[in-house]
């Protein structure tokens, strides 16, 4: 009987190292070694197999065994979908709370100029399903346009239109009022290619001068989380994006003491951007 196997850079992704593709780059650029040796991509691996990543063991589980947790982050303009950024900009993933033994998997991106909804999980799966295009997770943006939107240009947006990478198109487009350049319309798409939204705009010589994520799949961005916030999803709401994601629900583990203290820790001093208070002016000596 032969045993079961499993793509490598899936079970990387499984164990919370980044998302498929980050696993597959890693891959191809060395980082990863199957029993010593270094591996390379297409490999298949066994659960008896030792496997490093970055010369640090991985601790290889069964999907069952990862924990699923999600939280809900408010990006705000400027930040970078990104782990480590050279130049010592400000990134996503620097406001997040810490794990132990586990990493937040961005599902999906949002370019630096595009602000609003973004999730993480632990769970690799869960992220490479929603994230695959397969999947047709519509993803929903308030846009703000400048220029004279006729109707000629939604119906185009709508029946497609061809971009540098291929065919692209807006599932809805939804006027959502303002004149001029402050006219605001909710458009959703169910790809997230690079820069897509705007793109499209663009190939109706139209420019967008603001962009927020406000939907990803059945989760709204809300008031929970204000510019610079994260908030964790409740089980009922990972339950409906794991049904969406064509996985079983599984139970949403509870923060141990430990946990509880450190994440509190971490709200607290990561101030959402803008929201600083101000101190009160003193009062002028009569």
């Amino acid at each position: 009987m032969n045993t079961p196997t499993e793509k490598l850079q899936k079970v990387l992704a499984r164990a919370g190292f980044g998302s498929r593709r980050e696993m597959e780059t890693a891959i191809t650029d060395g980082r990863v070694k199957v029993n010593g040796q270094v591996a390379t991509l297409g490999d298949r691996i066994e659960t008896r197999d030792r496997v490093t990543f970055d010369e640090r063991p991985v601790n290889l589980r069964d999907a069952d065994e990862v924990p699923r947790r999600v939280i809900m982050y408010n990006k705000p303009e400027g930040e970078l979908c990104t782990r480590r950024d050279p130049e010592g900009r400000r990134t996503v993933f620097d406001r997040l709370p810490r794990l132990k033994g586990e990493r937040w998997i961005a599902i999906g991106r949002l370019d630096i100029n595009t602000s609003g909804l973004l999730l993480f999980t632990t769970d690799g799966e869960l992220a490479n399903r929603l994230m695959h295009p397969a999947t047709q997770v519509e993803r929903e943006y308030a846009v703000r346009v400048m220029g004279t939107v006729r109707q000629e240009h939604v119906t185009a947006m709508t029946e497609g239109v061809i971009l540098e990478d291929g065919p692209a198109r807006f599932t809805d487009v939804q006027e959502f009022g303002g004149e001029g350049i402050n006219t605001w319309f909710h458009v959703v798409i169910l790809e997230g290619r690079n820069r897509e939204v705007r793109r499209l705009w663009e190939s109706q010589e139209l420019t967008v001068s603001r962009l927020k994520r406000v939907r990803y799949g059945n989760i709204f961005l809300d008031k929970r989380a204000k510019a610079g916030e994260w908030v964790e999803l409740s089980q009922e709401e990972i339950d409906d994006l794991s049904q969406l994601a064509g996985l079983p629900a599984r139970k949403v583990p509870e923060l141990t003491p430990d946990e509880q203290n450190r994440w509190s820790r971490d709200k607290n001093k990561r101030r959402p951007v803008n929201a600083m208070r101000k101190p009160k002016n003193s009062r002028r000596s009569r």
